[in-house]
């Protein structure tokens, strides 16, 4: 088997909780070596599907990883590949289910030197596990760098050894690997960046853990995508008029910055808010109005006129930030909105501007709130250190809002614990306005009612898809055109939640 990963709603497993599962499979009469053997037989298949017999090393580490190695090396043996192992350490070393692979390998230990590289095409990692908390050194090092500078084609075993399981961090040294077969759920390391760039075509597979053990695991971080939250889409219905989906309200700029008001409110319209408005001073409206048609435009200058808007109750979502400028009128606004207790999305200057005082904006904070920083913007607002869903969950919890971190491994997460890893967004979304469309789409979905956690994950996913269909070359304005054929495939497609 091999999760759609495309697709999402798949539970990422860290380090510790993923040996919880090997001993739950265990308690429930499955036998260690049984998933061992598995496991080795899913990365041997996986080699002979995509490659056929040649010179192959592998490269085993002393603990289950290596254990795993010399099981492929001897189900690959048994193939009749010309394949032989290089061994960090001594045979000596190997423990329980890893000491009985080694005993079934019959064929030749080579010296663990990478001048043995030098006649092999292909390469197993097996070296280091997701369980690595050292910095990859020595001849470890050494070997890896020869594949590398050999250009050779690795297959990883669980993860590419160097790769941080829980983070994605590289201690030390990785080599980029071809393919990395890893086993029953992937795991935060093969979804953050830099990780998740070394890890090559992700293969998981079923090595017989029942899935029953995530009920009692527990995880709290997922990938996202649509088996994640199209349960919770706000589809119309044949009785549902514009007012029944909601109005956003979107705090415009003025004359010199229109352009992110402009692209968040038409996002938030085409997700399918059933009416947005924008806000800006009178002296920009006749822009906003020569860009604009089914978007609406109310001029507002002063306090008296923003607090009228945020009287209609009617005005259930706010997006502040986009082009507002970091000033004392965006600060107040900010306030003066979380106040009301509507849905809210807080981006850019809004952020910003409580660089002095993030403890001011977070008490603020009553009702469904959306942050959408940048890494800029996290840190002049928080002081966390670390991997971006450790940031991202800190964040959360200290702000009390959906924190919807982003980059080019953006990551969602929710006061509660929850966390999703966005990984469909490609390298072109990095272009001017990308943010603001973003935010568009979260306000347009809170206007519909959604959860703020799903709002933000269905957003991150259709912002990313927008901008892989459309390809090299996009630009803000364009991730809007190709957001109706994201729609409608998603409405006839039938998505089946995963875990």
């Amino acid at each position: 088997m091999s999760l759609a990963l495309n697709l999402g709603g798949i539970s990422l497993l860290d380090v510790k909780q993923m040996y919880q599962a090997d001993r739950l499979a265990v308690n429930a009469g499955i036998p260690s070596i049984k998933l061992m053997e598995n496991a080795c037989a899913a990365v041997a298949a996986e080699i002979r599907t995509r490659w056929s017999p040649r010179r192959t090393l592998v490269l085993c580490g002393p603990g289950n990883n290596g254990g795993d190695g010399l099981g492929v090396a001897t189900l690959l043996r048994e193939a009749r590949w010309p394949v032989e192992v290089a061994l960090f350490g001594s045979s000596d070393a190997f423990k329980a289910d890893a000491a009985i692979m080694a005993q079934r390998w019959i064929g030749p230990f080579v010296d663990f030197d990478a001048t043995q590289l030098d006649d092999v095409v292909l390469v197993v990692d097996a070296l280091f596990g997701a369980g690595l908390q050292r910095p990859i050194e020595g001849r470890a090092r050494a070997m890896l760098e020869g594949a590398v500078e050999r250009e050779l084609e690795i297959v990883a075993v669980d993860m590419p050894s160097g790769v941080h399981g829980d983070t994605g961090k590289i201690l030390g040294f990785a080599a980029t690997s071809s393919v990395t077969v890893t086993f029953f759920r992937p795991k935060p390391g093969h979804m953050l960046l830099p990780g998740r760039d070394f890890r090559g075509q992700l293969i998981v597979s079923d090595i017989g853990i029942p899935v029953a053990v995530l009920d009692e695991i527990d995880p709290k971080q997922w990938l996202n995508g649509p088996n994640l939250w199209s349960a919770f889409w706000p589809w119309p219905g044949s009785h549902t008029h514009k007012y029944h989906r909601g109005h956003a309200l979107v705090q415009g700029g003025g004359m010199d910055s229109t352009g992110a008001a402009r692209l968040a409110a038409e996002s938030a319209l085409k997700i399918g808010a059933g009416l947005v408005t924008i806000a800006a001073p009178t002296e920009a409206l006749g822009i906003y109005g020569a860009q604009l048609t089914s978007v609406m435009l109310r001029a507002v200058d002063d306090a008296v006129g923003y607090k009228a808007l945020l009287d209609d109750d009617r005005k259930n979502a706010v997006l502040i930030g986009p082009g507002c400028g970091v000033n004392a009128v965006t600060e107040s606004r900010v306030l003066e909105t979380l106040a009301t207790g509507k849905a809210c999305v807080l981006d850019a200057d809004a952020l910003t501007v409580f660089v002095k005082n993030p403890n001011r904006l977070f008490q603020g904070i009553k009702g469904a709130c959306v942050l959408t920083p940048h890494d800029g913007e996290y840190r002049r607002l928080f002081d966390t250190k670390g991997d971006r869903l450790s940031r991202a969950r800190a964040a959360a919890e200290v702000s009390g809002s959906v924190v919807l971190l982003k980059g080019a491994d953006s990551v969602i997460a929710a006061p509660d614990g929850r966390a999703a890893i966005v990984v469909n967004a490609p390298p072109h979304l990095a272009t001017a306005g990308s943010g603001d469309v973003l935010a568009g789409l979260v306000l347009g979905l809170l206007a519909q009612g959604c959860d703020p956690y799903y709002a933000a994950c269905m957003a991150g996913w259709v912002h990313g898809e927008a901008g892989r269909r459309f390809g090299v070359g996009v630009v803000s304005e364009d991730l809007v055109l190709v957001l109706p054929e994201i729609l409608e495939e998603m409405l006839t497609t039938h998505y089946l939640v995963s875990d």
